[in-house]
């Protein structure tokens, strides 16, 4: 797997899939929203990718998440931790590979009370290669261990 995993990086360098990011451990855009303004309750709760609203929005540890309405916000306040994106929001698969990529806010999987979200354009669907491997384990230790190292760094 790995020379595939470094095929995988080259391929999405080479075709400049990779949005560039100057935040190190949050995948934030200039404003400090979160998700690209989705929810991250939608995502744990519901198995759903869905918008959120300025109208319901949280701060936590000057990241900025929005709700699509207030039982959200109030769940997310009453306990964030459980509902923070694995990898501060970046593509799990390219974590598990030793990169931070942008995800489409689309793809994603829940598995064991955590989400993760994955890179997808029409070079590369980052979400099916995680779920080819079929040992979800085996890559949440190595993109944990990774993740160590990457959310320390700008990229």
């Amino acid at each position: 797997m790995k020379s595939f995993t470094s095929f995988i990086i080259i391929s999405l360098l080479s075709f400049g899939v990779l949005i560039a990011q100057d935040k190190k451990a949050n995948n934030i855009d200039n404003s400090n929203i979160a998700l690209q303004g989705y929810s991250p309750v939608s995502y744990l709760d519901l198995g759903i990718a869905q918008k959120g609203v300025k109208q319901f929005k949280s701060k936590h540890q000057n990241v900025i998440y929005y709700f699509t309405d207030a039982k959200q916000k109030a769940a997310f306040d009453s306990n964030p931790a459980k509902y923070l994106p694995q990898y501060g929001g970046f593509c799990a698969f390219g974590v598990y590979a030793g990169a931070k990529f942008r995800p489409d806010p689309n793809k994603f999987i829940v598995k064991g009370g955590k989400y993760f979200l994955f890179l997808y354009n029409l070079e590369l669907d980052a979400q099916q290669l995680w779920l080819a491997e079929k040992n979800h384990s085996k890559l949440v230790k190595k993109a944990n261990t990774n993740w160590q190292k990457l959310k320390q760094t700008y990229n």
